[in-house]
């Protein structure tokens, strides 16, 4: 039986993409929008009520049909996130809810979106796919080199880090199973950023913003 973990009301993901769904309808409401999503493996165990990571943004099932799910995304999410440009037939990333006992390939997610970037440059090589975000500073202080970013769902590495942007090398797999594939420059990406770094500066310095950089983690032992 499927079990998942959840804490304190929030479901965990790992941002490893189970499969990419379809857009196959969208319907605009007063306070929300109702999508229906295409989809197969992430149907199984299943029910109304549950989460599913939907490019990142952790959305509740409202109905489930044998090749569908649908579910209400709230007009604050659709502001926050690149959900607001969906469109019939767009590929989106899904993942379920990490079951109990899984093993944790990715890093934590919760589905919880911390803002939207910017394609701003490709790099392609026959085993190497780079592609640079451009964001805003509120973001990048929780974004170090070296460190985990969650860009539409998907568990990526920083790889390098920039005034205005960073950058993450995708593997050909990671590519070709995900909707990173269609992606091209002037999109824009979910962004989750590690919830470490968040906690970190919530516990160490709660009243002042300031940048974690990869010398404050080693410096403090993280």
């Amino acid at each position: 039986m499927w079990k998942r973990l959840e804490t304190g009301g929030i479901y965990i993901f790992t941002g490893i993409i189970e499969e990419v769904g379809k857009i196959e309808n969208i319907q605009n409401g007063s306070e929300s929008t109702i999508i229906k999503v295409k989809a197969d493996k992430v149907l199984k165990g299943t029910k109304v009520g549950d989460s599913i990571a939907t490019s990142g943004v952790c959305l509740t099932v409202t109905s489930i049909g044998e090749d569908f799910y649908t579910a209400d995304i709230m007009n604050v999410s659709l502001k926050k996130t690149s959900l607001k440009n969906l469109k019939r037939n767009d590929l989106v990333n899904l993942e379920r809810a990490m079951k109990l006992g899984d093993r944790l390939d990715g890093h934590i997610v919760q589905g919880h979106v911390d803002g939207v970037g910017k394609i701003v440059n490709i790099e392609k090589s026959p085993n190497n796919y780079k592609i640079e975000i451009n964001t805003d500073r509120e973001i990048l202080q929780f974004i170090v080199s070296g460190g985990s970013v969650a860009l539409d769902g998907i568990s990526l590495t920083v790889s390098d880090l920039f005034e205005n942007s960073f950058q993450v090398s995708i593997i050909p797999t990671t590519l070709k199973d995900t909707s990173l594939m269609l992606k091209k420059i002037g999109d824009f990406l979910n962004i989750e950023t590690d919830i470490l770094g968040k906690y970190i500066n919530k516990f160490v310095n709660p009243k002042k913003k300031f940048e974690i950089t990869e010398k404050f983690l080693r410096e403090n032992n993280f």
